[in-house]
């Protein structure tokens, strides 16, 4: 369980970590390899989240995922950046979270991911929030923590 008062900070802080889904790069699951791949090396993502028509979150696409179809054992084929369409190849399965969302879960969770995307109960994607972000709240804190709080440290720690 997290520290109150380190809590406290963090949820005051909550809204500040989540980047909106306007505002992310994103790709269609009906969107060809080839506009996927465009996208993906013009945005400089690792990973974007992959939506349908009505913007439900349907996974996640990487730059790895796409060459993956491209690459033979002898060349690269890019007609297979046209035979496939991202819904092929995407990563289904992924750990979403809601908003409001619980922000000790949300740091164990940024352990092994860079981002986590949010999602409504209806599927809607709303955004995502990445370790980044919580990493400049943890910094506010680290720099900030003794304006909010009496900090005195206990006998056994000055020693």
């Amino acid at each position: 369980m997290l520290n109150q008062a380190i809590d406290h900070m963090m949820i005051e802080n909550r809204d500040h970590f989540m980047i909106p889904g306007e505002m992310v790069a994103s790709v269609n699951c009906d969107n060809s390899l080839r506009h996927a791949f465009l996208v993906l090396t013009k945005v400089r993502y690792a990973k974007v989240p992959v939506v349908d028509n009505d913007d439900k979150f349907k996974g996640l696409l990487s730059l790895s995922m796409i060459t993956d179809k491209m690459l033979g054992l002898e060349h690269i084929n890019t007609e297979a950046l046209d035979e496939y369409c991202v819904g092929d190849v995407m990563e289904t399965g992924i750990t979403t979270i809601d908003n409001p969302y619980d922000v000790e879960n949300v740091l164990h969770l940024l352990v092994d991911n860079a981002f986590l995307p949010v999602v409504q109960d209806d599927g809607t994607f709303t955004g995502i929030v990445t370790r980044r972000e919580v990493m400049k709240g943890i910094n506010y804190i680290g720099h900030n923590l003794d304006r909010y709080y009496d900090l005195n440290p206990r006998e056994e720690v000055t020693r």
